[in-house]
């Protein structure tokens, strides 16, 4: 009955018409001279066009026109079509990546009469209904899946692949036709599946990056830094230095290419600050909310092993955007706990220093809600701020400023609170418990709001502390109002946690977070 219920679903489909070359040529151009007529109007710019997609689609048909006959054949093909693609301009790539997609994809006609046969293959037993369950599995395997493997097979051919669906996810947003981007979709999720084969961690190489390592190498590491940008020469030698360590993931068909890069600084406690791992190279201690001046003496000091007990993950980067919905930073961070562990027995303290992007985005739009609610006719179970709260705001506000949530936008959208000592005392305790609301307590689909959140808890850490002003670049005052939080790794844990937040959407986190983030507590506070 299940299998009757979920094949309906191909046989109600409208097959689609006779799949002739002719036919798809001219649909394609009628659709390419509609959209041009919009977008340029012009006649000698629609020629142009009509013109390039008579030739896309010659190349295409030469490309599938007959099956390969030998290895020669294909990989012939797979490397003309590298070169053609690579020749085009971006807005030509996107029209021929969505031509090769409907005339190439799925044979919907097949797809629906295969569907119909297990329908009818139901009473003829199970070897019957296997073997034309596995007619249909391969009719939903795109006909040019096939040609991206014979790409894959020869040199470059894999970091072409990740560039081409990084090409499809910067440019898919911006097709207005709602066909071509539904089209363009389902080649990147073909795409996407066959380099989560090729992107596994036995595929995958660990590789320490030393200021003695090729220079192109440490020359991405610096380029692709994308949580705290490198700013010289100096700096990127301190990061690779003594009491730090880069390590990145290559793969075999990308060599010299970095493909997630992880920071890690070496301490004897779970770091606070990022302006202490950032701006000193040696093994200094610093005070809560101390900024240091910036340490000039890089690799001024040998390392003492016997000092290290804790290792800080301060900066992860996934460098290649075509291999976005891989999870490869949960490899990265589980192979260099167990090469630090390694090399220094003493270690036992294993967390991060992570951002919190979004939380300044989040508090402005539950101001508004807050401050709105009634022109909207929207109802507040929750309010956003305490009753304590409101009074600690009065004396800091505007006196042209009545109402404290305007205050408390203000103050933020302006920074005034950043050089005022007495708006930065009464800020703390406000803007710590907002934060821990925004981490532990909002959710999308059952799963942290935050993504840097969601993706530690993934991997099974504890959402330990936040950290007051652990982050004043400008910078981290506009994502998080200069807060940092560590996610914490009990290696014990792990396992245990990450599968309690996949399934059961528990956040795991340490009893101050909890108390901090409850909502019980505004609910007592509006309650006296």
């Amino acid at each position: 009955m299940f299998r009757r219920c979920f094949l309906s679903i191909f046989t109600n489909a409208r097959p689609c018409k006779p799949t002739s070359k002719c036919v798809h040529k001219r649909a394609l151009m009628t659709i390419t001279k509609g959209q041009m007529k919009i977008m340029n109007g012009g006649d000698t710019h629609m020629k142009k066009r009509t013109l390039f997609t008579e030739r896309a689609s010659d190349f295409l048909e030469s490309v599938f026109s007959s099956s390969d006959v030998s290895i020669l054949s294909s990989e012939v093909k797979s490397r003309d079509f590298c070169q053609f693609y690579n020749n085009l301009e971006t807005k030509d790539r996107m029209v021929f990546l969505s031509m090769l997609a409907r005339q190439y994809g799925l044979h919907q006609d097949i797809v629906l009469e295969t569907a119909k046969n297990v329908i009818a293959s139901e009473e003829r037993g199970d070897a019957v209904i296997l073997r034309v369950e596995e007619r249909l599995r391969q009719s939903l395997v795109p006909q040019y899946q096939q040609l991206f493997r014979n790409v894959s097979r020869h040199e470059g051919g894999v970091k072409f692949l990740v560039d081409m669906r990084a090409d499809i996810l910067t440019n898919i947003t911006s097709i207005s036709n709602e066909t071509d981007s539904a089209y363009l979709r389902s080649t990147s999720n073909s795409v996407r599946d066959l380099l989560t084969l090729w992107f596994t961690v036995g595929f995958l190489n660990l590789q320490r990056v030393t200021w003695e390592s090729p220079c192109d190498m440490v020359q991405k590491v610096s380029d692709y830094e994308a949580v705290h940008p490198i700013r010289n020469w100096t700096d990127l030698k301190r990061r690779v230095g003594p009491y730090r360590r880069c390590f990145v993931f290559t793969h075999s068909s990308m060599p010299r290419e970095p493909v997630v890069v992880l920071h890690t600084a070496l301490t004897n406690e779970i770091t606070k600050s990022i302006h202490s791992i950032l701006q000193t190279g040696q093994f200094k201690p610093i005070r809560d909310g101390d900024v240091p001046e910036e340490d000039l003496s890089v690799n001024s000091e040998t390392e003492d092993s016997s000092k290290i007990t804790t290792a800080i993950f301060y900066s992860i980067t996934s460098t290649q955007k075509g291999l976005q919905g891989i999870d490869l930073g949960n490899y990265l961070i589980k192979q260099v706990v167990r090469e630090l562990q390694s090399e220094f027995p003493r270690i036992y303290q294993f967390s991060s220093l992570s951002p919190i992007p979004g939380f300044k985005e989040w508090l402005i739009m539950e101001i508004n809600r807050n401050l709105h609610a009634d022109d909207i006719g929207e109802t507040v179970e929750t309010p956003l701020l305490l009753d304590s709260e409101i009074e600690k705001l009065k004396p800091v506000s505007s006196s042209d400023c009545t109402n404290m949530y305007e205050a408390l936008k203000r103050l933020l959208t302006t920074h005034e609170w950043v050089s005022k000592e007495l708006t930065c005392k009464i800020l703390q305790s406000i803007l710590l418990r907002l934060c821990a609301r925004y981490l532990y307590v909002e959710k999308r689909r059952g799963y942290a709001l935050n993504p840097v959140a969601n993706f530690h808890l993934s991997n099974g850490a504890v959402l330990w502390r936040i950290n007051w002003l652990s982050d004043m670049s400008m910078r981290g005052i506009n994502q998080s109002c200069g807060m940092m939080v560590n996610y914490r790794y009990f290696l014990d844990n792990t396992t245990e946690n990450s599968k309690r937040y996949l399934e059961n959407h528990h956040i795991e986190a340490s009893p101050e977070i909890v108390e901090l983030g409850s909502l019980k507590n505004v609910k007592k506070d509006t309650d006296v």
